[in-house]
């Protein structure tokens, strides 16, 4: 099936041998019919379940097929490039903008069973199955390309991918939240170089979310996103880009060494409701921020990140705002921060650079580039 989004990006829906579903999203239209998957592939059948810690309130997903997935394979054998010269991959076909499709090995999954028992029979360790589904978004068929290298008229594209899987996996009766994001780099535990992203449609309300939702409540109806935005663009001082429709900025209590929030500068709950004119200057802006976190340190070494895009979960339209949380763990030229004791064991978070000075480099790398 081929139709036409609102963003005038050319959708194409297919299957893979195993029954996955594969979206292409081409920038222009007249790509033409797309060739099947021809790979000898059993039926994907993935096992997800979900245990529930009793103490912190928080579900725990298992899935022990997904210690075999695809670990650090050669340009040659990426499962992510178009199947070229009888090599078979992920994508049928030879070319592609940008292509999304169920994951061979997620984390949850579709049509899991309708309940579980307790774990070890005890009530106090409840279990249910992971129905969800996960998905992976090839950014472009150049397996040397990266999301910030890549033109504004593909990034809007990939915009429009994620609008349209947002929507779609919203749909879904076992989804709570759908979560858009990108790992980049092997430090943060990438196992494929290929320029790519993922989308999770969790079962759930994840922990991060749910200490955001409680935030608000707190706040008995105010606007915590927005007026957290207006304080930072009246302050300036950790203000990277100030758009017409967005900004980005450093946010006042940054966990991480290299950390860069980007938020819309009116209240939208997802990528689905952004207008025409929000998105046209995202897709400008995003791959520029991109650059720019890649020169941070000046030692041309790609940085490493997780590009973590918020959007409401079922039921908080109106109350959770839609914005990007980007991060890194590099925090000098040649080192990382590891997440021990204060962090990985309390979650006190400890940051050794300052909000203000890592704005202050992102703005110089920016206005570098005009």
């Amino acid at each position: 099936m081929t139709d036409t989004t609102a963003g005038r990006v050319t959708r194409t829906v297919t299957r893979l041998a195993d029954g996955r579903e594969l979206i292409y999203f081409d920038d222009e239209p007249g790509a033409g019919p797309r060739p099947p998957d021809t790979r000898p592939l059993p039926p994907s059948r993935p096992v997800v379940e979900l245990r529930h810690d009793v103490l912190h309130d928080e579900w725990v997903t298992v899935t022990t097929h997904r210690n075999t997935r695809t670990f650090l394979p050669d340009a040659a054998a990426c499962p992510l490039c178009p199947s070229r010269d009888g090599r078979r991959s992920e994508i049928p076909a030879d070319d592609y903008d940008v292509v999304v499709f169920e994951n061979r090995f997620p984390s949850f999954a579709a049509g899991a069973a309708d309940e579980l028992d307790p774990v070890d029979g005890e009530a106090l360790f409840a279990r249910r199955p992971g129905a969800g589904r996960c998905e992976v978004v090839c950014f472009s068929s150049d397996h040397a390309a990266s999301l910030g290298s890549l033109p504004p008229r593909r990034i809007r594209t990939v915009i429009e991918a994620w609008a349209d899987r947002t929507a779609e996996l919203s749909a879904l009766p076992a989804v709570e939240q759908v979560f858009c994001f990108e790992n980049r780099g092997e430090e943060i535990g990438v196992t494929l170089h290929h320029p790519h992203g993922q989308i999770y449609a969790y079962p759930f309300v994840p922990p991060r979310t749910r200490q955001v939702l409680a935030s608000l409540e707190r706040a008995g109806g105010r606007d915590l996103f927005g007026e957290v935005l207006a304080a930072e663009r009246r302050a300036g001082t950790r203000i990277v880009v100030d758009g017409e429709h967005w900004t980005a900025f450093v946010p006042a209590a940054a966990r991480w060494p290299v950390q860069l929030h980007l938020y819309p500068r009116r209240h939208v709950a997802g990528f689905p409701g952004l207008r025409e004119e929000e998105r046209a200057e995202l897709a400008e802006l995003y791959p520029m921020l991109l650059r720019a976190c890649d020169a941070y340190y000046d030692d041309d070494a790609p940085l490493p990140y997780v590009a973590a895009w918020r959007q409401a979960p079922r039921g908080a339209d109106g109350v959770y705002r839609l914005h990007l949380e980007l991060f890194s763990i590099r925090r000098a030229p040649g080192r990382l921060k590891y997440l021990a004791g204060s962090e990985s064991g309390m979650a006190a978070w400890i940051n050794d650079v300052a909000p203000e000075q890592v704005a202050e480099r992102l703005r110089e790398v920016v206005a570098k580039m005009h």
